[in-house]
């Protein structure tokens, strides 16, 4: 029954003239009939370059909103309008204005996994893999890190700059405790413990490497070590299984399972593309402003 649905789907993304894109969190059959895996950002960046009419997007409400702000003429379908993230929940447009107004003329550094109307309000957006490029970039000696306070207490040490946390945090990821991490640790000595830096401080400061989820891929792949404890979302282990059969991935704690990636199913994709709805829509006005603080992320040299 499986086969055929998927199958159903890879159809009718043909009719639709449609890109399916998955977010390395997705389910493991999510992820196995995509078009494009990876970063919630690299998506849309990947999507916007394509022909494609419509825009599937297998994530959550930000990511679709980001699609949408990357590529205005294109359809963006978001399968479960209920996928939101409680991160990007933690911090709306009107606060992040008063909180502003406390301190005048500090740059807005906004993590993308932010609502549309926040990026709107920064002054320049920021990824976990190019954060600290980001921040240095800036000329600024102090700036405001919203919304993720694990990220920016992270970008934090590698930079001179004060930082202004906003106080919000991604509960999965908060929820691995570094105790958890010792015993395991403790039990696999030859393991490296690889994790996002959107875990607590006293996690990444066990982690022998910590990255984007992106990142994790290529570490492991080059990396000579046989065994890896990871400290990140559960839908990483598919492709780092698929693409390292040699190797032996731990998940850090069961507890890293987050209950919004999982709930696009594959029949909500077919759903979705069957009725081209729900369509994910970004106000031009905040679209333009939230764009800037995206170019302004973009123009930063990577190297």
């Amino acid at each position: 029954m499986q086969t055929e649905l998927k199958q159903a789907i890879r159809d009718l993304i043909k009719e639709r003239n449609a890109v399916l894109l998955a977010h390395n969190y997705m389910r493991d059959e999510v992820q196995e009939i995509a078009d494009i895996t990876g970063d919630s950002l690299a998506l849309s960046q990947e999507a916007a370059k394509t022909a494609a009419d419509i825009i599937v997007f297998c994530g959550v409400h930000f990511m679709a909103e980001s699609a949408a702000i990357l590529s205005p003429d294109k359809t963006v379908l978001l399968p479960r309008l209920d996928a939101g993230c409680p991160m990007a929940d933690m911090i709306t447009a009107d606060e992040l204005i008063k909180f502003k107004t406390t301190l005048p003329g500090i740059p807005v550094v906004t993590y993308v996994n932010s609502s549309a109307e926040v990026k709107a309000e920064s002054d320049i957006c920021c990824t976990s893999a190019n954060a600290l490029k980001v921040v240095n970039s800036l000329h600024d000696k102090e700036i405001i890190f919203t919304p993720d306070r694990n990220l920016g207490h992270y970008v934090s040490q590698f930079s001179d700059k004060k930082f202004h946390m906003w106080g919000g945090y991604c509960p999965t990821h908060e929820r691995l405790k570094p105790e958890t991490v010792k015993e395991l640790k403790s039990r696999y000595p030859d393991a490296l413990f690889i994790c996002h830096p959107e875990c607590n401080p006293l996690v990444t400061a066990l982690a022998d490497h910590a990255c984007s989820t992106s990142a994790m891929y290529d570490f492991c792949r080059n990396s000579s070590a046989k065994t890896f404890i990871i400290g990140t979302e559960a839908g990483i282990l598919y492709r780092l299984k698929l693409e390292n059969p040699d190797k032996e991935f731990i998940l850090a704690s069961q507890a890293l399972f987050c209950p919004n990636m999982k709930l696009t199913s594959l029949e909500d994709i077919y759903e979705a593309l069957k009725t081209l709805k729900p369509v994910v829509r970004v106000e031009e006005s905040i679209r333009l402003r939230a764009k800037t603080a995206l170019d302004r992320m973009l123009a930063v040299p990577r190297d």
